[in-house]
């Protein structure tokens, strides 16, 4: 009997735990918004998965981690990443890149990725003068 209890009351908390986690999970987050013309995103999870992809399209262009380490603001906090949201769900990162071991930066690379997860390389060559990053 004591058995029967104990089950009851498991299954009733278990019961109790589901219907309230979705108000405590992140499944319906809260939208964009715009403040004075700057695009405020709440959520930034499509930001960090864009900087991601841009960071493994310029290791890739490059031959790979073996050759080619990207600048360290493109492995940290997706706001503090080198990127322009573009406005027309894309992002464009402008970053560095050198050999594994090195502190010269040898490599710039602009990479456009959308929030589809569409990824296109811009260009990846010679750091620019103008580049202004």
């Amino acid at each position: 009997m004591k058995l029967n209890i104990r089950l009851a009351c498991l299954v009733a908390l278990s019961t109790l735990a589901v219907g309230v986690s979705p108000t405590l999970s992140n499944a319906n987050p809260a939208p964009e918004y715009e403040t004075d013309g700057v695009r405020v995103i709440n959520n930034n999870i499509e930001l960090n998965r864009a900087k991601n992809l841009a960071r493994q399209a310029a290791e890739i262009a490059n031959g790979g981690l073996g050759n080619y380490r990207a600048e360290a603001s493109m492995h940290g906090t997706s706001k503090e990443s080198p990127f322009v949201d573009n406005g027309d769900g894309t992002w464009t990162f402008t970053f560095k890149g050198n050999k594994p071991g090195s502190s010269v930066y040898t490599v710039e690379t602009v990479v456009t990725v959308s929030q589809d997860g569409r990824v296109r390389v811009d260009y990846n060559g010679r750091i620019r003068e103008s580049s202004g990053i």
